[in-house]
């Protein structure tokens, strides 16, 4: 499987340009800082550096998926993990509908383990790409769940 340069570099673009237009247009504002967040809650100026990697990440093991089988298992698995990704900050910091948001993240992480249980025999590279976005994404259930609890 030999994916082209071009498409890494579309796949980068759009999951980066989506990204941070979806984060500009939906930012925590008064209401997320009114909140009582749990202890283990990171400062805000750490997201968009990690939310920047992570989709750069999700980028590049896309493109691998592309190139492999643009209509396959992964591929879905792909596309509905970004679709949610892309559906919970407005959810969450539009919305300020937290359970919601917590269902959305949820599903967002079974898609991404589907997508290294596809990908773990065809394709380990994209697979490993994603491990940092589950042990985040799954940070980031616990973090929305305890908002949940905690207001």
């Amino acid at each position: 499987m030999r994916t082209s340069f071009t498409t890494h570099v579309i796949f980068v673009l759009i999951v980066l340009g989506a990204g941070f237009a979806i984060g500009s247009t939906n930012l925590p504002g008064p209401w997320y800082a009114g909140l009582i967040k749990p202890p283990f809650n990171p400062p805000n100026w750490v997201f968009a550096p990690v939310w920047s990697v992570v989709y750069l990440l999700i980028a590049l093991a896309g493109a691998r998926t592309w190139g492999q089988s643009p209509y396959g298992v992964a591929m879905l698995l792909w596309a509905a993990q970004m679709l949610l990704n892309f559906a919970w900050s407005p959810v969450f910091f539009t919305w300020h509908r937290t359970g919601l948001a917590l269902g959305i993240i949820v599903a967002m992480l079974l898609a991404i383990i589907g997508f290294i249980v596809e990908c773990w025999l065809t394709d380990r590279t994209a697979a490993w790409l994603f491990v940092p976005y589950l042990a985040w994404v799954a940070f980031a259930t616990l973090l929305n769940a305890s908002i949940v609890m905690l207001n």
